[in-house]
């Protein structure tokens, strides 16, 4: 493995690319991204596009040798313990289905080494110690999560999508601390997610994925602007007659005009055509292949 330079940067890939095998579809395909200590950066980006697994190899869950440093360490092959990465998986592995008591947990992941964060945790995920994980629902046992992998501070934090079981007031109050987290003590957050309320005044950093690229990568105070922001803003300033926007929805317009040609792209490029050379619908498409490979077992399409 060659030696990576050092940098400053919690996060650095330089020409990354990843597959799962050499005959495996490219995932990330010669991505570049450098992303500042202390920063909230949301990842953004449509089903597939290669968000998850840009997050695991950051974790160093993923072996891979390509260009890749997080806190100045390649995360596979060298050990670093100020990387915390919270994915949906946990919450559907059945060991944290039994009957445990949160108590137990909490005490086994050693809460007593940091008890003002681990109490102030409980109460922000709003988390009884005397549930047993059998008996939560889902997202109580995803705030229990969070208050686990968030007990000892961290470094880096990467979130893939673990804040779709929230409720409103537990979501807000977690993004506030989150927020928190990097203005006092300068720890870096990457946030996946697919829901952007209450995010307009959150990032630092906007990171647009698309079918294993970086496309696009915007810094919301930065020297650069964020002219798709700030058209967003002019239009809401229009429509109200007033000179005032509403943050929140500026960027969640922006994100949904991005994500919207992500999709008009893809459905371009996957669609078939049939033998006049039109486009095939979906169920066209599914239709066919029913035909193909379900007719020997199956009669319903005849």
């Amino acid at each position: 493995m060659a030696n990576l330079p050092s940098t400053d940067a919690a996060v650095l890939l330089q020409d990354f690319s990843f597959s799962f095998g050499p005959d495996a579809p490219i995932i990330l395909d010669h991505v570049n991204l450098s992303i500042p200590r202390g920063s909230t950066t949301l990842l953004i980006g449509a089903n597939g596009a290669g968000k998850s697994t840009i997050l695991r190899l950051l974790a160093g869950k993923t072996l891979t040798k390509d260009f890749i440093r997080v806190l100045g360490k390649h995360p596979f092959f060298e050990t670093n313990k100020g990387i915390t990465y919270l994915g949906t998986e946990w919450a559907h592995n059945p060991i944290v289905r039994r009957d445990v008591p949160v108590s137990r947990l909490l005490k086994t992941l050693g809460a007593e080494r940091h008890p003002e964060r681990c109490s102030r945790l409980l109460d922000i995920m709003d988390v009884n110690v005397n549930w047993h994980m059998h008996q939560v629902s889902d997202g109580q046992r995803r705030r229990v999560q969070i208050v686990l992998g968030l007990m000892e501070p961290w470094e880096i934090l990467l979130l893939d999508e673990v804040t779709v079981d929230l409720d409103v007031l537990v979501r807000k109050d977690l993004i506030d601390f989150l927020k928190e987290e990097t203005q006092v003590r300068g720890a870096t957050v990457i946030y996946a997610t697919h829901i952007f309320d209450g995010l307009g005044g959150w990032p630092t950093h906007v990171v647009h994925m698309a079918e294993g690229k970086i496309d696009i990568v915007r810094e919301i105070e930065g020297a650069g602007g964020f002219p798709e922001l700030e058209e967003m803003r002019a239009a809401a300033r229009a429509a109200t007659g007033v000179n005032r926007y509403e943050d929140k929805s500026a960027l969640l317009r922006v994100v949904e005009r991005w994500l919207r040609e992500d999709y008009k792209h893809r459905t371009r490029t996957s669609q078939k055509t049939d033998a006049e050379g039109r486009l095939m619908t979906r169920w066209a498409m599914l239709s066919e292949n029913m035909k193909e490979y379900g007719d020997k077992y199956y009669n319903y399409w005849n």
